[in-house]
């Protein structure tokens, strides 16, 4: 008898908790599907309008434009725009390895202004911010790159700092590291004539 008591406090008790957990942050408990409001709804944390407004700049390099071919303007600017995938007749040298069947060069180029690189929110980027362009893929790796961890950082333990851009290893047209040949063994000193 003692067992089926304690069964039912155990299986009641979490309901009571989650509807007076509930009320405190500020849903009816007796309608669940209302999600919480957030904090700064409530009154809870006050919010920075700097702090809303910022952006995390990191400093990086210049980016590794190719010579003679940026500002993609000075071509493009001439050139109709075609939002159609196909083949590139100018641009043979690229060969595109990145998530080919999904992606296209406007996916991260933008069609009206070919210097800027376009977000996933529409917004443009100059090729100095590519790490946010990348990093809206692949959050791990920029999440990572941000603190240090991927990619090369180089500068002062606490002070100055110069992060690499993720085209500075990777070339964002076909990312993948290509095999190395392996170097042949060293030689023995026995074997040294």
């Amino acid at each position: 008898m003692l067992r089926w008591l304690f069964a039912i406090i155990f299986l009641v008790l979490p309901t009571a908790c989650e509807k007076e957990h509930r009320a405190i942050e500020g849903v009816d408990p007796f309608h669940a599907e209302n999600p919480p409001l957030p904090p700064q709804e409530r009154g809870l944390i006050p919010i920075q309008k700097e702090e809303k407004e910022k952006k995390e700049q990191f400093p990086v390099p210049p980016p590794p434009l190719s010579e003679g071919i940026y500002p993609c303007s000075s071509c493009h600017a001439e050139i109709e725009p075609n939002p159609k995938r196909r083949k590139l007749e100018f641009h043979e040298d690229i060969v595109f390895e990145h998530d080919e069947e999904h992606r296209w060069c406007l996916d991260c180029h933008d069609i009206k202004n070919r210097d800027k690189l376009r977000l996933a929110n529409g917004e443009l980027i100059g090729f100095e911010e590519s790490y946010r362009l990348c990093g809206q893929c692949h959050g791990p790796q920029y999440r990572d790159w941000k603190v240090g961890v991927h990619g090369k950082r180089t500068g002062m333990w606490k002070g100055e700092k110069e992060y690499l851009l993720c085209a500075h290893c990777h070339n964002p047209h076909s990312p993948r590291f290509k095999p190395l040949k392996p170097k042949p063994p060293p030689a023995r000193p026995e074997d040294i004539r």
